[in-house]
């Protein structure tokens, strides 16, 4: 782990990213809208990528400031960021190997678009790698599904209602449900097996850590 300078300095660099990527994002969807302002909002903060963003950027905003408010101590938990940092791998796998063939933003869209998608999961993952303890990462990942299965749901609910389906894989008007459904199926299993893969790195770095926690050379 590096020290606590180094680190505050590394969760400044994040925090600062983050803000202004789903800040100019924001900005772009808004200037770029074809609908009301109202729905606009909505359907922005409708993407899984927006709330995972939101989410690591208060994370990596709590630990900055070293908040010890509930929400502070919940955003501490080795569980909540590692969770976190499965997300934020899932929301650039997707939309690299995925959604970037068949979408082509300009100017400060794709700008926010790749802060957002391949900048802010790189350096999440090094804060999780890095500046986490891991000796208390458990296996029980089974709770870190409870998110994506939430927000699979409302995106069905609110697709079917507004016929605005935020993801093409779980467009339901033109896929059908039993293919969404399916769709939604294997990536529960990618996110599983992500999950479970976190969980194994955290306890070869945790052995690491421990090792060197405990080695004679530093007592």
């Amino acid at each position: 782990m590096i020290d606590g300078k180094s680190k505050k300095i590394f969760l400044g660099i994040i925090a600062l990213t983050g803000v202004i990527a789903i800040i100019l994002q924001l900005y772009a969807t808004i200037i770029n809208r074809v609908i009301p302002i109202g729905a606009t909002l909505i359907k922005y903060f409708s993407f899984f990528t927006i709330q995972t963003n939101i989410l690591v950027t208060a994370c990596v905003i709590f630990a900055l400031f070293n908040l010890k408010s509930s929400w502070g101590r919940f955003f501490s938990r080795i569980s909540v960021v590692s969770a976190l940092t499965v997300y934020i791998i899932i929301v650039s796998l997707i939309y690299n190997l995925i959604l970037r063939q068949i979408w082509n933003p300009q100017g400060l869209q794709k700008f926010g678009d790749e802060l957002l998608h391949v900048v802010m999961p790189a350096l999440f993952i090094l804060y999780w790698i890095f500046c986490t303890s891991k000796l208390n990462l458990k296996w029980n990942v089974g709770l870190w599904l409870v998110y994506p299965l939430i927000y699979a749901v409302y995106v069905i609910i609110r697709g079917t209602l507004t016929g605005d389906y935020s993801y093409p894989f779980m467009d339901a008007g033109s896929l059908g449900y039993a293919k969404v459904f399916l769709n939604i199926g294997g990536l529960v299993i990618v996110f599983l097996g992500f999950s479970l893969l976190l969980v194994a790195l955290g306890k070869l770095l945790a052995k690491t850590e421990n090792n060197r926690v405990n080695s004679p050379l530093l007592k």
